[in-house]
C-alpha cells in the first residue's frame, strides 16, 4: 500500500490502482496517523483533532466506527491492508507503506550527497515529481497537519534551490531564469534562491537585469524587515558589478539538443550501452531505418556526460563522394576550424564523446576516421548509429530492435494523444491500436507518422488503410529531416545505397510470406553472378533483412521490396520459383511424417506453415491437388482438420478431374467424418468405390481402407470399419509394411476395446505399439498406447492406465499434437475421478475441453465434457451434470457409434433418480439399454442395467431390480471388466433399497397382511 501526503491525502494499492476512503472523517483519520509517521496517537488526541468542541453522543465508539472503517477501505483495495492500522496503547498507529513524503526525503539526502551535477539534479528532480500540490492540501488547516504541512513546504523550497544550483553548475542558466522567475515572486526575501537567479540572469547575458533584481530585494529587506542583504549575496552584487570572470559559465559540454519528447521503451537499452561503452571505446548502434537509433544515443549521451562533454555529428547530409567531409563535418561540430591541427591532435588527451549520427551512407570513410580518431585519442569514446556496422578493431555492436508491443501502444497512443488531444488507449481502440503497431513492425519512426494520422481518420479506419501504408504515411513533423517525413522516404533512404546484386536479393525475398531457410532462398532468389548468401549476409549487415534460423523481412520493407519487385517485371517469376519449391517441399515432407523424423519434418512444415498457405491460395489447380494430398497428414497430425476440409474442398472445385483427385477425395471423405456428426456415408462410400477402381497400387488402397476405416471408428456400425481394416492389414501383411500393419492393428485395438473384448484389444494394440516403435512413428505409439490405457483402466488397473496417459501426454505435447493431448488429458482425468480425486479430474477434463474446442475436435470435447459431467453428478450438482449432457445428447444420437450414447443416456437416468423422477428415470434408462445392445458393448449394456435396476426399485419391484443387477454383474464378469470402484456406490444404493424393500414385504406377511 502506498499513501501520499504531498499533495491532497491519498491511497494507492501497489500496483498503482487508488484507494477509495469513503468518509471524510476517515480521510481526516488517516492525514493524522499519516503526520504522525508511524507514531502512536491517542484516542483522545484522535477525538479532538477529528471532532474538536463538536463531539459525537458517543466519541471512543465513534472513533472506533471510523477505524473499522478505514480498515475495511484498505482491506478491499489490498487484501491484508487492514493490518497497517494497528491498535496500540494509548491509541492507534498506521505501521507500514510507502508514503510519499518518506521518499521525497530519501531522494533529496541521495540528491545532495551525489558529486555530480547531473546525477545531482536527476535525484532532486525525481523527489519534485512526487509533489501534486500543497502538503495535506485537503486538511492543510488542521491543527494536526500544521507543522507538518509547514515542515514540508520548506523543504521543498531546499530541494527547490539544491536542483536550481545542480542546474546552473549543468550550464542551464538560460531555461532557469525562467524557471526561477514565479518561484522568485513568490519567496522574494530566500536570499539562496536570489543568489540562484542573479547567477542564471549574468550567465544568460542580463546583467542590467541582475543588477536591478539585486536593487529590488535590497529595497524590499530594508522596507520589510530592516536588513541588508546577506554578505553571500552581496559580494555576488560586487562581482557582478565587476564582470568577475568567475561567474562566467564554464565552457560547453556538448551541444546535444534538448529532448522534445520522452524516450519510450528504452531504459534497459540505455544503461546496456553505457555499460558497454564503459568497455568498449566505440559502440555501435544498428537497426533498421526509423527504429530509434538517433534517439537512444542522444538518451545514453547524455546519461554519460563525460568531462569534455558529448558531442553531436550529424553526417546525413554528407556527400558519400567526399574522402575528407566527414572530419570537416566532425571538426565543425567541435568547433575546431583551425585546418593547421589535425583533427586527431586536436582530440589527443580529451575525454569526450563522439555521437557520429547516420553512418551508413559514409560508412568507408567514417570508418577510416574513427579509425583515426582511436588510436590518436586515448580517452575519446565513440557512439556511432548506422544500419550497418563501421567494421573496424575494437567496434562493439548494439542491435536496436523495434519496440515490443506494450512499449509500441504507448508510443503510439501518446504521440496520438499529441496530435489528437483527448486520445487514449480504451477497449474500443486497443485492438486497432495493436493491430497498427504489429503492422508496423513496432517502428518508433512509423509508430509516429501513423499516429499524425489519427487526428483526421481514426485508429479503425486507419488500421483498415494500412494496406497502402506508403500512400497513408506521408505527413511527418515539418522539423525532421526528409528522410523521416514519409515511410516512403525512410525506405528509399536505406534502398539508395545498395548494389544491384543486393537489390535483387532484397526485392525477391519479399515473396516469401514469413521469410524463409537459406535453401529457399538461394532457389528463390536466384540470379546469374549473385552469390545469395553473400549478399543476404551483407543486407543482415544493413538492417535490411532479420536473420535468425529464417531470413525475413519487416512489413514494410516487404510492402516497399514488392513494389520493386512489380517494377521490375519479376514478379510472376519469382511467384512461381516460390510455388515449385513449396509444393517440393510438402511432397519431400509427406512420407517423412510416418517414421522417426516425424518431429523433425512436424517443425519444418510448422515453420513454412505462412508461406504454404499463401502459395495454396494463389496455386493453379495441379499443384494445388499435389500440395493437399502432401498436406494431409500433417494437417491431421496438428489437429487442423478443419482446414484440411476446407483446403480440400478449394483443390478439388477447381481440378476435380485432374490426377490426385482421387485421392484428395479419400482425404476429403475422412476429414468429413472426423469433423462432421459421422453420418456423412456417402462421401465414404464414394471414395471407397473410387480408390478401389481407380487406385492401380494395392499399397495406396490398402492405406486408403485403412485411413476411411480409422475415420468411421467410432461412428455408426463398427461392422463397416472392421471390414475396411481388416482387408487393409490382409494387404498390409502381405506387402511387409510394418507402418501399415500396426496402424491396422491400432484400429482393430479400438474395435476390440469398443465390443469389450479386452483380450484382442490388449493383443492388437501391444503389437501395433512395438511396430510403431519399430519404425519410430511416435504418433502411432501414443494412439497404440491410449486403447492399452482405456484397457487397463476396464480391467481396474488404474495404476498402469495412468502411467501410460502420462506417457501419452508427454509424448503428444512433444510434438505438438494438440487433440491427442486433449485425449490424454481426457483419460488421465477419468483415472482420477474413478481414485476418487474429482477436484484434479475436473481441472485435467477442463484443459483438455479447451484444447479440444481449439481444435474443433468435437470427438475430443466430448470426450472431455462427459468427464466433467461425471463428476458433477457424484458430487450432487444434477443441475450441471444435466446441462452438459443434455447439450450434447442430439449430436451423439446421431452419431450413435463409439462416442458414448449410452454412457449420455444412463447418466441422465441417474439424474432423473436423483431427483425422484421415477418416470423419466426409467425411460432413459431402458433408451440406453437399446443403443447399448444395439453397438454390441457388453458394458454399456451392463451400465444401463444396473441404471434400469435404479429406476425399477424407486417404482417398488425388488424382484426385477435383483434380476437386472445379476445380469449386469454376469456380462461385466464375461468380459473381465468389473464394475468400477467410483460407480460401485450407485449399484450399493440399489441394492440397499431392494433389503430394505425385501423386508418391508416380509413383516407384511408376517403381520398377515
Amino acid at each position: 500500500m502506498r499513501f501520499g501526503v504531498l499533495g491532497p491525502v491519498a491511497a494507492w494499492t501497489d500496483d498503482g490502482r487508488p484507494v477509495r476512503i469513503p468518509d471524510l472523517k476517515v480521510r481526516a483519520l488517516l492525514a493524522d496517523l499519516l503526520a504522525n509517521e508511524g507514531r502512536p496517537v491517542s484516542a483522545d488526541r484522535l477525538i479532538d483533532d477529528l471532532w474538536g468542541e463538536r463531539l459525537p453522543r458517543n466519541p471512543l465508539a465513534t472513533l472506533q466506527t471510523r477505524v473499522s472503517q478505514l480498515r475495511r477501505a484498505l482491506e478491499e483495495a489490498e487484501p491484508g491492508a487492514r493490518a497497517l492500522v494497528v491498535s496500540q496503547r494509548p491509541g492507534y498507529l498506521l505501521r507500514g507503506g510507502a508514503v510519499d513524503a518518506v521518499r521525497f526525503r530519501e531522494l533529496a539526502a541521495r540528491g545532495r550527497a551525489a558529486a555530480d551535477p547531473a546525477e545531482r539534479s536527476a535525484l532532486l528532480g525525481e523527489a519534485l515529481e512526487l509533489w501534486r500540490g500543497e502538503p495535506y492540501a485537503d486538511f492543510a488547516d488542521a491543527e494536526f497537519a500544521r507543522a507538518e504541512v509547514t515542515r514540508l513546504a520548506e523543504e521543498r523550497l531546499a530541494v527547490l534551490e539544491d536542483r536550481a544550483e545542480a542546474r546552473l553548475a549543468l550550464g542551464e542558466h538560460d531555461a532557469l531564469t525562467a524557471d526561477l522567475a514565479d518561484l522568485v515572486e513568490r519567496h522574494p526575501l530566500r536570499e539562496r534562491l536570489r543568489a540562484v537567479h542573479l547567477r542564471a540572469l549574468y550567465r544568460s547575458g542580463r546583467q542590467t537585469e541582475a543588477l536591478a533584481a539585486y536593487a529590488e530585494l535590497r529595497e524590499r529587506l530594508a522596507d520589510e524587515l530592516g536588513l541588508d542583504p546577506g554578505p553571500e549575496l552581496a559580494s555576488l552584487h560586487e562581482a557582478i558589478l565587476r564582470q568577475d570572470p568567475s561567474l562566467a559559465p564554464g565552457r560547453p559540454r556538448g551541444n546535444l539538443p534538448a529532448p522534445v519528447t520522452d524516450l519510450i521503451g528504452r531504459d534497459g537499452a540505455v544503461a546496456g550501452v553505457r555499460a558497454l561503452l564503459g568497455t568498449s571505446r566505440m559502440v555501435t548502434l544498428v537497426g533498421p531505418g526509423g527504429v530509434g537509433k538517433t534517439s537512444l544515443a542522444l538518451e545514453t549521451a547524455r546519461a554519460l556526460d563525460p568531462p569534455d562533454g558529448a558531442w553531436l555529428v550529424e553526417l546525413a547530409g554528407l556527400d558519400r563522394g567526399s574522402r575528407t567531409g566527414a572530419a570537416d563535418v566532425v571538426a565543425n561540430a567541435l568547433g575546431a576550424r583551425d585546418d593547421r591541427v589535425p583533427l586527431p591532435e586536436r582530440l589527443r588527451g580529451k575525454r569526450l564523446l563522439l555521437l557520429l549520427d547516420n553512418c551508413e551512407h559514409v560508412v568507408e570513410q567514417v570508418a577510416a576516421l574513427a579509425a583515426d580518431l582511436l588510436r590518436a585519442a586515448p580517452d575519446l569514446r565513440i557512439l556511432a548509429t548506422s544500419q550497418e556496422p563501421l567494421g573496424i578493431s575494437g567496434e562493439a555492436l548494439w542491435p536496436v530492435a523495434p519496440l515490443d508491443p506494450p512499449d509500441a501502444e504507448r508510443l503510439f497512443a501518446e504521440r496520438a494523444a499529441a496530435v489528437a488531444p483527448g486520445f487514449a488507449l480504451t477497449g474500443d481502440n486497443a485492438g486497432a491500436v495493436a493491430s497498427i503497431c504489429r503492422r508496423l513492425d513496432g517502428i518508433p519512426l512509423a509508430l509516429e507518422l501513423a499516429a499524425t494520422r489519427v487526428r483526421a481518420v481514426g485508429v479503425h479506419e486507419l488500421a483498415a488503410r494500412l494496406d497502402d501504408r506508403f500512400g497513408v504515411l506521408v505527413a511527418g513533423r515539418r522539423d525532421a529531416p526528409a528522410r523521416q517525413r514519409t515511410l516512403r522516404a525512410m525506405i528509399d533512404w536505406s534502398w539508395e545505397p545498395l548494389t544491384g546484386a543486393e537489390r535483387v536479393v532484397l526485392r525477391r525475398l519479399a515473396v516469401p510470406a514469413d521469410g524463409c531457410g537459406l535453401p529457399a532462398a538461394e532457389e528463390v532468389c536466384a540470379a546469374p553472378g549473385v552469390d545469395v548468401l553473400d549478399t543476404l549476409a551483407r543486407l543482415v549487415d544493413r538492417s535490411l533483412v532479420v536473420a535468425g534460423p529464417r531470413y525475413r523481412l519487416l512489413e514494410s520493407v516487404r510492402a516497399y521490396a514488392l513494389e520493386r519487385l512489380h517494377e521490375a517485371g519479376e514478379a510472376d517469376e519469382i511467384r512461381r520459383r516460390h510455388l515449385a519449391w513449396n509444393v517440393a517441399l510438402a511432397e519431400r515432407a509427406a512420407p517423412r511424417l510416418y517414421g522417426r523424423d516425424q518431429r523433425e519434418w512436424l517443425e519444418r512444415l510448422d515453420a513454412e506453415d505462412a508461406n504454404l498457405r499463401a502459395v495454396l491460395d494463389s496455386a493453379p489447380p495441379a499443384e494445388a491437388l499435389r500440395l493437399v494430398n502432401a498436406l494431409s497428414w500433417y494437417w491431421f497430425l496438428r489437429g487442423r482438420v478443419l482446414e484440411a476440409r476446407r483446403a480440400l474442398e478449394r483443390a478439388l472445385a477447381r481440378g476435380g478431374d485432374l490426377p490426385g483427385a482421387v485421392e484428395a477425395r479419400v482425404w476429403l471423405a475422412g476429414f468429413s467424418l472426423l469433423t462432421s456428426d459421422g453420418t456423412d456415408e456417402r462421401a465414404r462410400g464414394a471414395a471407397v468405390r473410387a480408390a478401389e477402381t481407380e487406385i492401380d497400387d494395392p499399397g495406396t488402397r490398402a492405406w486408403t481402407r485403412w485411413f476411411l476405416g480409422f475415420a468411421h471408428r467410432g461412428f455408426g456400425d463398427l461392422d463397416v470399419t472392421a471390414d475396411l481394416v481388416g482387408r487393409a492389414l490382409e494387404t498390409f501383411r502381405a506387402r511387409n509394411d510394418r507402418w501399415g500393419v500396426a496402424a491396422a492393428l491400432s484400429v482393430r485395438a479400438t474395435i476390440a476395446r469398443a465390443r469389450s473384448d479386452l483380450a484382442a484389444a490388449r493383443r492388437d494394440a501391444s503389437e501395433a505399439r512395438g511396430l510403431f516403435r519399430e519404425v519410430g512413428d511416435r504418433w502411432g505409439g501414443l494412439h497404440a498406447a491410449g486403447t492399452l490405457a482405456d484397457v487397463a483402466e476396464i480391467a481396474g488397473d488404474y495404476p498402469e492406465a495412468a502411467r501410460l496417459h502420462r506417457e501419452s501426454l508427454r509424448m503428444a505435447e512433444e510434438l505438438g499434437l494438440w487433440a491427442q493431448v486433449s485425449f490424454s488429458l481426457s483419460g488421465l482425468g477419468r483415472i482420477h475421478l474413478l481414485t476418487g480425486d474429482a477436484d484434479t479430474a475436473d481441472a485435467l477434463h477442463e484443459r483438455a475441453r479447451r484444447l479440444a474446442v481449439a481444435q474443433s475436435n468435437l470427438v475430443a470435447e466430448h470426450y472431455a465434457d462427459v468427464g466433467l459431467a461425471l463428476a458433477a453428478r457424484r458430487r450432487g450438482a444434477l443441475d450441471r451434470a444435466e446441462g452438459i449432457l443434455a447439450r450434447w445428447l442430439p449430436w451423439i444420437r446421431k452419431v450413435d457409434g463409439e462416442p458414448g450414447l449410452p454412457l449420455v443416456l444412463t447418466e441422465l437416468g441417474f439424474v432423473a433418480q436423483g431427483r425422484g423422477d421415477v418416470g423419466r428415470a426409467r425411460a432413459l434408462h431402458e433408451d440406453a439399454l437399446a443403443a447399448a445392445r444395439r453397438i454390441g458393448d457388453p458394458r454399456a449394456i451392463a451400465h444401463a442395467l444396473e441404471g434400469m435396476a435404479g429406476a425399477t426399485v424407486l417404482a417398488g419391484d425388488a424382484a426385477t431390480a435383483v434380476r437386472l443387477l445379476d445380469e449386469a454383474t454376469a456380462l461385466r464378469a464375461s468380459v473381465d471388466a468389473p464394475l468400477p470402484e467410483a460407480e460401485r456406490g450407485d449399484v450399493d444404493r440399489v441394492r440397499a433399497a431392494v433389503r430394505a424393500l425385501t423386508d418391508r414385504d416380509a413383516r407384511r406377511y408376517s403381520d398377515g397382511r
